[in-house]
């Protein structure tokens, strides 16, 4: 018997996959629990628009990620603190302030938790290079000029 699996099943196969099982199994295992269902043109129709509508959206984030990348990579965002002797920062500079930056500068808005920071925070005045993970795949690279 053709089903299409609602939910990954070791030993068959993965989530939407159309598989087959024997006649027992998918009566008294799989439709029982909610695991498959069986692969009627209906259910075959409704598994492919699934599917395509999931490829239409990933398609659009792609584009839309594609696009922040193209506006903010290879900028330069600078941030204006006080530091002391030496160039060293009163505190430091976190992906938090990284991110306000972008946002205010570049009118882009950038999870503080997709800015890579070597060392977690920037300490010192100078030219740091980050990464900014935009989605997956697609990262951009983004100068931040720390000034006194």
């Amino acid at each position: 018997m053709k089903v299409i699996l609602l939910e990954d099943v070791k030993g068959l196969g993965k989530r939407n996959d159309l598989v087959n099982a024997k006649d027992g199994y998918a009566k008294n295992f799989l439709f029982k629990r909610n695991l498959a269902i069986e692969a009627t043109a209906h259910n075959l129709s409704v598994m492919k628009s699934r599917e395509s509508s999931v490829r239409n959206r990933m398609l659009n984030e792609n584009a839309e990620a594609q696009e922040v990348k193209d506006r903010i990579d290879g900028k330069t965002i600078v941030i204006k603190t006080t530091a002391g002797e030496n160039g060293k920062l009163y505190g430091s500079i976190t992906s938090k302030d990284v991110a306000d930056e972008i946002r205010n500068q570049l009118n882009v808005e950038i999870d503080k938790k997709k800015i890579i920071i070597p060392d977690h925070h920037i300490k010192t005045l100078s030219s740091h290079k980050l990464t900014v993970k935009i989605h997956a795949g697609i990262t951009a690279q983004v100068t931040v000029l720390v000034e006194e």
